[in-house]
């Protein structure tokens, strides 16, 4: 079945797909003899991705739950059972799933395919981590439209005879991205240049900032077991006052208390927490990647304009 993109008046796009059938059983109560065939992703941003080029022909699930903090993410022995009975594993890579290369080398005989295939990474720019590829490469939306065609082409290499399918869902997924990154650009241009600072936790927007004109300041470059030092705090204090930054952020997954502690020593306003490695749940703000996408950059130029 091939899902729709559908424009709204408020330039709000969304894909609408039927939810994935997950049920094998027959009407007898007797297993089918051909159940959806099951995909497993790393976390929920690329479950809600493939979801969307999937439609009815594939059950889809992430490893990783809603709110999970994906980079030191410990895999459960039912997420063990859970790749195992997988015929098809999606992750990141770029080093995103530190957890991923022991929990691949634990199943057998299940494909997994990297998303960031073909994308030019960046760099880390400081810290342990530094010159090693910045993982957070969806949240461009340029970049996404090569996470849906890395993902169509597995689907169609798991599943031929619905490859129509997936190239029509595909399609109008990327359609709904490429209006997304439209709108983006089109908000984002309200913040005038002074003003252009995108002030994080993590340094996790530099695909974003890169491709919509803002320059990048964070707490530390990429999340790891420790949290904010005071000298990282300091650094990013010392930087807001300097360029008079209106607002800074934090990430929803991690804690803001550090940037909180920036806006309280600037005259920055602390603009709110912003989506990154997670959606959020049904009746939260972030349902789905594309609405992900538009809160953040809705919220970033709220923020920067004093709104």
């Amino acid at each position: 079945m091939a899902c729709v993109a559908l424009g709204l008046a408020s330039a709000v796009f969304a894909v609408s797909c039927s939810s994935p059938n997950t049920d094998t059983s027959s009407p007898g109560g007797g297993q089918l003899e051909n159940p959806s065939p099951k995909v497993l992703t790393s976390f929920t941003i690329l479950a809600d991705m493939a979801r969307n080029v999937a439609g009815d022909n594939l059950s889809v699930e992430s490893i990783t739950r809603i709110g999970s903090e994906i980079h030191g993410y410990e895999p459960t022995p039912s997420d063990l059972v859970k790749a195992q009975d997988a015929d098809l594993i999606l992750y990141n890579g770029m080093d995103l799933e530190r957890w991923f290369e022991q929990f691949l080398g634990n199943t057998e005989d299940v494909p997994a395919v990297v998303l960031t295939e073909g994308i030019e990474p960046m760099a880390i720019a400081s810290g342990p981590y530094s010159n090693k590829p910045n993982p957070h490469a969806w949240m461009s939306p340029r970049n996404a439209l090569l996470y849906v065609e890395n993902i169509r082409q597995a689907f169609v290499a798991l599943d031929p005879e619905n490859a129509d399918d997936y190239n029509a869902n595909a399609k109008a997924y990327s359609d709904a991205l490429k209006a997304i990154d439209e709108q983006l650009q089109a908000d984002l241009a309200q913040v005038p240049e002074p003003q252009r600072y995108l002030v994080s936790c993590e340094g996790a927007f530099s695909y974003l900032a890169r491709d919509y004109g803002l320059k990048e300041i964070y707490i530390w470059p990429i999340n790891a077991e420790q949290q904010s030092t005071p000298k990282q705090v300091q650094s990013v204090i010392d930087q807001v006052k300097q360029n008079d930054v209106p607002a800074v952020f934090c990430e929803s997954t991690v804690s803001d208390e550090g940037q909180k502690a920036v806006a309280r020593a600037t005259d920055a306003a602390f603009g709110g927490n912003l989506y990154v490695d997670s959606l959020s749940t049904a009746d939260g703000p972030v349902p789905t990647f594309l609405q992900l996408l538009e809160y953040d950059a809705q919220t970033i130029t709220a923020g920067l304009l004093n709104n």
